[in-house]
């Protein structure tokens, strides 16, 4: 994978009917129905219907023989009808469905967790000759399918769920990423070793961050021990629906492609099948045309591991920093006017005739409002930050923001906290000495919190590419991740904040985050100039909570 700008992984090239996978070919979209299998028509009619909305593949539950079988019945009526896109039987505890279902359809997913396992929550203490029996066990009930898929051309995904692990992986590997890929890479051999290849993988896990880091396990895993990788099924399992299920889709699918990685996805939400197809294609159209790219300084020493979590050490400046958990800055600068009533987007409401205000639970922690200071009494979690140019030093709920060159230039500064942005390796400052020497010169302020953005179009490798400098230089001030979107839809915002933000924090990186739209991807429409904040639309404001959340609780 790529740390530092776009690069598609290079998998291997799978067919599945008439659709080829990995190799370079377009990210596929794709959804699952949730009729009853055995009822031909509505099953039909729903498939149709994703189909319609853009499903490249469209996978189909086959729990026992009668679902299975029944697959004929739905793929008869579907190419009647003139449709042709490939079939995808779902199995999980019965290897004879998918033996027959092997033989009807395009593509059988199996799960390496329970195709030939039954969970018994047992832990068992394995010699590795008994475990080698167990491999040995399960070869014999995997290669009759194996066999009958390389026969009639059928793909097949080796779909690994992290809530479904077997006891004898839980045994040995524990609940972890590793015990993840080594569940899949025990099926993945067997069908090497019958020279069976048509094989897609997946890591799905309804945590985002134990997805990522077995998905980038497994790349490394395949790299090692075949000098190969197989295309690559993304998806997180149980995401939700709404915001909620859009932005935890978009973390984990996000971050992994922003790596290169993934051929083909699937949006889990609970809500309509067809419904997943348009968050699927705005995800994957981000990267159209992506290969763009600045040119980002080499990696000589990358002091952290892509594959566990842990969160970059920073010191605390009040709020902000150390295991502190992150902060919200709302970016209110384009409004006309604030008063108390606006605060209520961003958590705040205000009480006229008690003169209270009551607070939210993802309630903004600073509010930026540029050359307008707030001029009434801020509730007491509530900071204002604003340009030096017009900072109160006197205020004990104001703070300033500078840009980087105007910190180091300027002696009034804040005893308590100092907002210093920072565009990462824009073009502009790709001759990067003077810009680095001016950050480690207010880096030695200890008031300093830095902003970290980039106008670049690898903007999450750009700001990425900054904490490793400053990791490497042993700078520890507190970062807030700031974020714009130019998109115009609101799933097109969610997408875009989650994946841009959401692959940083997994990776522990920020501190904060502060989202907001340039003027052109107003969603009213209405003119602006710079950024508006996010929770002008207040149905976002629990989504930026959500993504904060993955800084305070990781695993």
């Amino acid at each position: 994978m790529s740390l530092t700008h776009y690069k598609r992984l290079q998998t291997a090239e799978v067919r599945i009917g008439d659709l080829l996978l990995g190799n370079g070919h377009p990210i596929r979209v794709q959804t699952m129905t949730t009729t009853d299998t055995m009822n031909t028509m509505a099953t039909v009619e729903q498939t149709i219907r994703c189909i319609e909305a853009g499903a490249e593949l469209v996978r189909i539950t086959a729990p026992s023989k009668n679902e299975a079988l029944n697959l004929q019945n739905i793929k008869d009526e579907l190419r009647k009808r003139g449709y042709h896109t490939p079939l995808v039987a779902d199995i999980h505890f019965t290897p004879n469905a998918a033996e027959i279902a092997a033989r009807i359809i395009e593509k059988v997913r199996v799960n390496p967790g329970n195709y030939a396992d039954k969970k018994k929550f047992e832990f068992i203490e394995y010699t590795d000759a008994a475990y080698q029996e167990e491999i040995d066990r399960i070869r014999e009930r995997f290669v009759p399918l194996v066999k009958i898929c390389k026969e009639h051309g059928t793909a097949m995904r080796i779909g690994t769920n992290h809530g479904s692990l077997s006891d004898r992986i839980m045994s040995r590997y524990g609940d972890s990423a590793i015990g993840m890929v080594e569940s899949a890479m025990e099926f993945l051999r067997i069908a090497r070793d019958e020279s069976y290849h048509n094989i897609v993988l997946s890591m799905k896990s309804s945590n985002p961050q134990v997805m990522v880091q077995a998905y980038r396990l497994l790349v490394q895993s395949m790299q090692n021990e075949f000098d190969l990788c197989y295309p690559l099924h993304l998806g997180v399992t149980e995401a939700g629906d709404g915001e909620d299920g859009r932005i935890k889709s978009a973390i984990g699918i996000g971050t992994l492609l922003e790596d290169g990685i993934g051929d083909t996805i699937r949006v889990s939400l609970t809500e309509d099948p067809e419904f997943e197809i348009p968050v699927c294609k705005d995800i994957v159209k981000r990267y159209n045309d992506r290969n763009a790219a600045v040119q980002l300084p080499e990696i000589i020493k990358l002091p952290y591991s892509p594959f566990e979590y842990k969160r970059r050490e920073s010191f605390a400046v009040e709020n902000i920093g150390a295991k502190q958990v992150p902060v919200v800055v709302s970016d209110m600068s384009s409004a006309e006017s604030i008063n108390p009533e606006q605060l209520q987007s961003i958590g705040y409401d205000y009480d006229e005739a008690t003169d209270k205000w009551s607070i939210g639970d993802a309630a903004a922690d600073y509010v930026f409002t540029a050359e307008r200071p707030i001029t009434f009494a801020l509730p007491g979690t509530l900071k204002n930050i604003v340009n030096v140019s017009v900072w109160d030093a006197s205020s004990e709920s104001q703070f300033p923001i500078f840009q980087l060159a105007d910190f180091v230039a300027t002696p009034s500064k804040s005893t308590r906290i100092n907002f210093v942005m920072v565009d990462c390796y824009s073009e502009n400052h790709v001759a990067l000495p003077a810009q680095l020497e001016m950050i480690q010169q207010a880096a030695a302020d200890q008031t300093v919190v830095f902003c970290l953005s980039s106008t670049n179009n690898n903007a999450m490798q750009s700001v990425r590419r900054m904490f490793i400098e400053l990791t490497n230089l042993g700078i520890r001030n507190p970062v807030v991740l700031v974020t714009d979107s130019g998109m115009h839809t609101p799933d097109e915002h969610l997408i875009h904040f989650a994946t841009e933000t959401g692959a940083l924090l997994l990776d522990g990186m920020g501190d904060g985050i502060s989202l907001g739209f340039t003027g052109k991807a107003m969603m009213d429409n209405t003119k602006t100039k710079g950024r508006t904040y996010l929770p002008a639309y207040p149905h976002f404001q629990d989504g930026i909570h959500q993504l904060s959340q993955l800084r305070q609780n990781p695993l």
